[in-house]
């Protein structure tokens, strides 16, 4: 993380103990644009040198460095701070897995690597994890938290499946892809928060799928300045959407349409989620302060008139670490 990792790691108590220093250094250095670029490049040295004994403040300071996701990061910082770690953890890993399609330039070695976490997976749950930053982050997640393996396979499996690089058929893919990433991502967070219920389940599942709708909403220009777009096939043909149309940056009323239709399905799980939020414990509800995020992006996007390539959608809302605070403060989502 450059500047802003070093200043925030050096406190005597531990990389992630102070959450005040952390939000003013993070919220002063890091980059904006930092959602869609991805670092595989980075990261190699460390792979690299894997069978060298791992520090245990070398996997958490590289766990810290690896998640440059500026929203998730600041949501981590005010989870509690026996969940913090194991939070950076879980991202991490999830980031690890999400940029493998990105850094591969066949699809075999991209299967290979997502064949390496499974079988990192079965040797943390043996407690023999392998001697690599993210696996010894996550195994000590998995030891203090008793998380499920369940849902860490789920998200390498559909990771895998997403190897094949195309857009998604229609929008239930998309949804049924967010839920078995996004959305099992927030069941482990909810285990390391030690919040066992079927209400924060519910509301964890429709906040995963809106995380997975907005994301790729979000990725839109970042994919089609590399000629890539995975917006739902459904939708766009639905509106006359061509692929070439996303790449050009088109900004018609069919373009538009599209994004409009996506943002709405977003909401819809959004507004879901809130539904159950009187019967959701109050000890779940820092696993749910991306909805602050999600809110934010869906309400510029509006005011953008689903401009997704609108320029004010590419510069992050100096406002939100306020919003986020707030919300966690007052215990909602």
């Amino acid at each position: 993380v450059g500047c802003a990792g070093e200043s925030c790691i050096s406190a005597k108590s531990g990389l992630l103990s102070s959450k005040t220093s952390l939000i003013h250094g993070l919220y002063r250095t890091m980059s904006p644009n930092s959602v869609c670029i991805q670092r595989a490049a980075e990261i190699q040295s460390v792979r690299a040198s894997a069978n060298a004994t791992v520090d245990p403040q070398h996997s958490e300071k590289y766990c810290l460095d690896l998640v440059r996701d500026y929203e998730g990061f600041m949501s981590s910082l005010l989870l509690p701070l026996e969940a913090r770690r194991s939070s950076l953890a879980l991202r991490a890993f999830n980031v690890e897995l999400a940029q493998v399609k990105d850094s591969v330039s066949q699809k075999t070695i991209g299967l290979m690597r997502m064949q390496f976490w499974k079988a990192a997976i079965e040797e943390i749950y043996r407690d023999e994890p392998p001697n690599q930053p993210v696996s010894l982050e996550l195994w000590r997640a998995v030891r203090t938290h008793d998380l499920t393996k369940r849902w860490l396979l789920r998200i390498i499996t559909e990771r895998e499946k997403d190897l094949d690089d195309r857009a998604y058929r229609n929008l239930q893919e998309l949804e049924a892809y967010s839920e078995n990433t996004q959305s099992s991502l927030i069941y482990l967070l909810l285990e390391c928060l030690g919040v066992k219920n079927v209400h924060a389940d519910h509301a964890a599942s429709h906040i995963g799928k809106a995380k997975g709708i907005v994301t790729c909403l979000r990725a839109t220009p970042y994919h089609s300045s590399r000629r890539k777009v995975y917006l739902p096939m459904d939708i766009c043909m639905l509106h006359g959407a061509s692929q070439e149309d996303f790449i050009r940056g088109s900004r018609e009323q069919n373009i538009r349409d599209v994004v409009y239709d996506i943002a709405s399905q977003a909401h819809v799980h959004l507004q879901h989620a809130r539904s159950f939020s009187n019967s959701v414990p109050a000890a779940a509800t820092p696993a749910f302060l991306h909805t602050v995020v999600l809110e934010d992006y869906l309400q510029r996007v509006r005011k953008a008139d689903f401009d997704v390539f609108h320029k004010s959608l590419q510069t992050r809302n100096p406002l939100l670490p306020i919003q986020l605070y707030i919300r966690s403060w007052k215990k909602t989502y």
